[in-house]
């Protein structure tokens, strides 16, 4: 088995789509944008966060498109690695799904920011449309109808996130699949645990 002969290059492929998928997932796309173009750290102004919401918020609607697109673009690399290192004619599964969820952590808490990155909801979008587009769009929809009613961000990104293992199940999806979309809904709740407390206080702030 390729886990217990550490010479084997189908082991080297698992390691190799850990550590690239991490680092793709670990670049600072919005911080690098926010101080480029803009001039701005976001690090210093409304939630602190590096994401697409907070620079939309503080940067405007522009500036929250781009960065969501470039985060979303991290998901797609993501797991692209893990295809690029597939063998075969049929892609690796189980490199396909550790591609996505090394991106998904390497946003949440890369190693170019001393882990302190993002809130994962744009790379899990980019990581879901490359493996189970349905999903992905069904889950877009659902978050966005939650802001349209709510005007809660936080609140959208959080349902929609625990919805995908039970979407990710009714299309049948493989388990390493789903296996993924639990952890990637755990990580994106964790994220967003100060929102939670918030929106429980009634201090999450909405958006317009």
């Amino acid at each position: 088995m390729w886990f217990r002969d550490y010479s084997t290059p189908i082991f080297m492929n698992y390691l190799y789509t850990i550590f690239i998928a991490y680092l793709i997932g670990s670049i600072p796309s919005g911080l690098i944008l926010s101080k480029a173009i803009w001039k701005k750290d976001l690090r210093k102004y409304g939630s602190h966060n590096i994401g697409a919401t907070n620079a939309w918020r503080v940067l405007g609607k522009e500036a929250g498109i781009i960065i969501f697109a470039l985060d979303f673009l991290k998901g797609l690399l993501g797991v692209f690695v893990g295809i690029w290192f597939s063998t075969g004619a049929v892609h690796n599964p189980n490199l396909l799904m550790l591609g996505g969820i090394m991106a998904i952590v390497g946003h949440s808490y890369p190693i170019f920011l001393f882990f302190r990155g993002g809130k994962s909801v744009a790379t899990s979008i980019g990581v879901l449309t490359m493996l189970m587009p349905k999903v992905a769009v069904l889950t877009v929809i659902i978050w966005f109808l939650i802001v349209l009613f709510s005007r809660y961000v936080s609140l959208a990104s959080i349902t929609a996130a625990i919805t995908v293992p039970f979407q990710a199940c009714f299309w049948n999806a493989p388990w390493q699949y789903i296996i993924l979309t639990v952890l990637a809904a755990i990580l994106v709740a964790y994220r967003h645990k100060d929102n939670i407390n918030r929106l429980l206080m009634g201090t999450e702030p909405r958006i317009y």
